[in-house]
């Protein structure tokens, strides 16, 4: 419960609560002494309730009442157990986020939506998914709650340290001067990770006295996250995880908090990304993903590690947090630390194919004789896969580019590698007979978004022909998929058996394969001819759209063009005149400077010893001579007069001081030293050029002769008095 108050702890709190699965409730600003606590911790988008403090009591004692029913209704009514109703769930938040929580673990997702439902006062999960389709903003809420990440510097030291103290320097020991490091951190949160890399590789560097660049890629799929930790400003609660030294050499305090040094900045990218479905980071020398993969389902985790394998170079350093393993992949990476779950990638002989982005596993392991029913979807997986062995025809899955991502079947028969440069792109691949016709069917399957057969295509094999049925078919679904073409190779019967049919004489002998070859040729030829025409067509509208878009963009050119050159003759006059102030306020320093050594030439010569104060009654400055009366060092301004030994007894001087501040009525002493001497102490207001009390002004004026002369003058009236 945040109330009003000023700082951001408040916020630092509601993270750590949000984290456990708690509650946040904050009071209206409008309501509040002071906003600065309430403001802070609605900016972050995690406050659940927002209200005055009045109504407070009520919705607590209720929320705590339904937090304290909540595994009793849960159990008996089984609310978020259904795995239909949290797929629809989970649907509905991927169709208004764009994030896809399918692979995340059922029972962090579970107690998530359950906090949810207690903060909507909803009793079951349909209900829920109804409120979740009726209220865009539920579904932003919780995407929130299903973001919240636990992260802080140097997390659990002895971790970074023997990184940093056994592992970075054999890191850096063979690269070459100038060369790069490359780091990623996944589900960087707020930052604190990827900076405390960027601190580790710097210091390594250091100490090695190395010339080496520094890359690291913080990403995450929590955009707002991303962008604060672009900024590198941080509460000064992180002192209590990041060394003094390191906070003096790596971090500026300003304003309450910590911003990370420009040089430290310039090394890290920021990005939004999903380790899930985007692309990920190659040629890696360190993949820090410590406290990610715990939020993950198994199968997702097992498809996780041989993309990490990868991403590293050779020799490259996998580091994970505690609670997290390279499980059965022993074979793609060696342990260096088996506590602090640091591993050096490993040259496997034949690592496991890598889909992007990962996804489930197609086929799982085999099953024993045994089937229990936790092992029935692995069992129907394997099922799939056999009839898709048995009975589907070859194919290949392509992206856009017609680069080949999935390989089904044996497609030998219809492609071969390329000569030349190895390539992936199932055109160059094509065997004779086929290349001719592929081309114009992707791109025909890709413009029309269906399905696109070409039949009795022969393809050159093995010094013969085989007749094949071309099959290409746009992926839709699911959406893993989407924007991917099947591209499937069905072997038909001969033509020539096919064409013979009763009461009809068949040609015989090499005639007959003529005439057949050559109806095969005219046919792929008015085909190839048909299809040439309609994307020269295509091309044509292309073409013309794409030069009305060139001379629109022609037309803003010119228009910005005039709106550069008046900018720029702007900019001049600015400049022009930037330079006629700069001259002025040269002038008005140079000005300035002489004053100043006209005053502390004129303040030596007098010999005047003199104390200036402000109004709070600090000293703000000296004359050289007054250590003579009063003893200062330029150390003590800006301390309390009060704090000061003076040699004068005169203890009523911060007093009488504080009156002159108050009443503006100037006070003057005879006051005696310990050392026997007599100075006139005169305490006047300290007026500015505008006419402002800004302190006040003591001087202390040397009146020995003159008291030397007044004893006199007494004894000589005691004498006469006396005769």
């Amino acid at each position: 419960v945040i109330l009003s108050g000023t700082g951001s702890d408040g916020t630092l709190g509601l993270r750590a609560v949000k984290a456990e699965l708690g509650m946040a409730m904050a009071q209206e600003p409008q309501t509040a002494s002071y906003d600065g606590m309430v403001q802070s911790a609605i900016a972050t988008g995690l406050v659940d309730y927002v209200m005055p403090p009045a109504e407070m009591p009520a919705r607590l004692v209720d929320y705590a009442r339904r937090a304290v029913r909540r595994p009793a209704r849960a159990a008996r009514t089984g609310r978020v157990d259904t795995t239909d109703t949290m797929d629809k769930a989970l649907a509905l938040l991927h169709r208004r986020t764009g994030h896809d929580f399918s692979m995340y673990k059922r029972s962090t997702i579970a107690r998530r939506i359950e906090r949810r439902m207690d903060v909507c006062h909803v009793e079951d999960l349909p209900a829920y998914i109804r409120h979740l389709e009726a209220t865009p903003a539920e579904a932003d809420a919780l995407l929130k709650d299903l973001l919240i990440g636990v992260t802080s510097f140097f997390r659990e030291p002895e971790a970074f340290e023997r990184l940093r103290r056994d592992v970075l320097p054999g890191l850096i020991k063979t690269r070459p001067d100038g060369d790069t490091l490359r780091a990623w951190v996944p589900g960087c949160s707020t930052g604190e990770e990827a900076f405390s890399i960027a601190i580790l590789l710097r210091e390594t560097l250091d100490e090695a006295k190395r010339n080496l660049q520094i890359q690291v890629f913080g990403t995450d799929i929590d955009a707002e996250a991303v962008t604060a930790a672009r900024g590198g400003t941080y509460a000064p609660s992180i002192a209590s995880d990041v060394t003094p030294e390191r906070l003096r050499q790596f971090f500026t305090q300003t304003h309450g908090s910590y911003i990370v040094r420009q040089d430290i900045r310039e090394t890290l990218v920021f990005a939004p990304q999903s380790v899930i479905k985007d692309p990920p980071f190659t040629r890696l020398d360190l993949l820090s993903c410590r406290n990610l993969m715990i939020y993950l389902d198994a199968e997702l985790q097992k498809s996780l590690i041989p993309l990490f394998h990868y991403c590293l170079r050779p020799g490259g350093i996998l580091f994970l947090g505690t609670s997290e393993s390279i499980g059965e992949f022993g074979d793609l990476f060696s342990p260096i630390d088996r506590k602090w779950k640091i591993y050096r990638r490993r040259e496997a002989g034949g690592p496991p194919a890598i889909l992007f982005p990962p996804g489930r596993p197609l086929v799982g392991r085999e099953a024993p004789t045994g089937v229990r029913p936790a092992d029935v979807p692995q069992v129907g997986r394997s099922a799939e896969a056999l009839l898709l062995e048995t009975y589907a025809p070859p194919c290949v899955i392509i992206n856009a580019r017609c680069d080949v991502v999935f390989v089904h079947g044996r497609t030998g028969r219809f492609l071969e590698p390329a000569p030349g440069p190895g390539t992936m792109n199932v055109i160059e691949m094509a065997r004779e007979g086929l290349r001719l016709e592929l081309p114009g069917a992707i791109r025909a399957a890709a413009a029309r978004k269906r399905t696109v057969v070409l039949d009795g295509i022969r393809v050159r094999n093995n010094g013969g022909y085989v007749t094949i049925r071309l099959t290409v078919r746009p992926l839709t679904r699911p959406e893993v998929v989407r924007g991917l073409l099947m591209v499937s190779f069905e072997e038909l019967p001969a033509v020539a058996k096919a064409a013979a049919k009763p009461g009809r004489p068949v040609a015989s002998g090499s005639a007959a394969r003529r005439v057949t070859t050559l109806e095969q040729e005219l046919k792929h030829t008015r085909r190839s001819l048909n299809a040439t025409i309609e994307e020269l067509g295509t091309s044509n509208e292309e073409l013309k759209s794409a030069n009305e878009e060139l001379q629109s963009a022609n037309e803003e050119l010119q228009s910005t063009n005039e709106e550069t050159v008046t900018s720029r003759e702007e900019l001049q006059s600015t400049n022009e005149e930037l330079l006629t102030v700069n001259a002025e306020l040269q002038g008005k320093i140079d000005e300035l400077a002489r004053v100043r050594d006209d005053m502390a030439n004129l303040l030596d010569s007098v010999e005047l010893p003199a104390l200036f104060l402000d109004g709070t009654l600090h000293i703000k400055r000296f004359t050289s001579h007054l250590p003579e009366v009063i003893a200062l060092i330029p150390g003590d301004i800006g301390r309390p007069v009060d704090d000061i030994a003076s040699k004068l007894e005169y203890g009523r001087m911060s007093a009488d001081a504080a009156r002159v501040v108050r009443t503006l009525v100037p006070c003057e002493q005879d006051v005696r030293a310990q050392n026997g001497r007599w100075y006139r102490v005169r305490i006047r207001p300290y007026r500015t050029g505008r006419d402002a009390i800004d302190g006040v002004v003591i001087t202390f004026i040397a009146i020995d002769a003159q008291k030397q002369m007044e004893a006199a003058r007494r004894y000589a009236e005691s004498i006469i008095d006396t005769v």
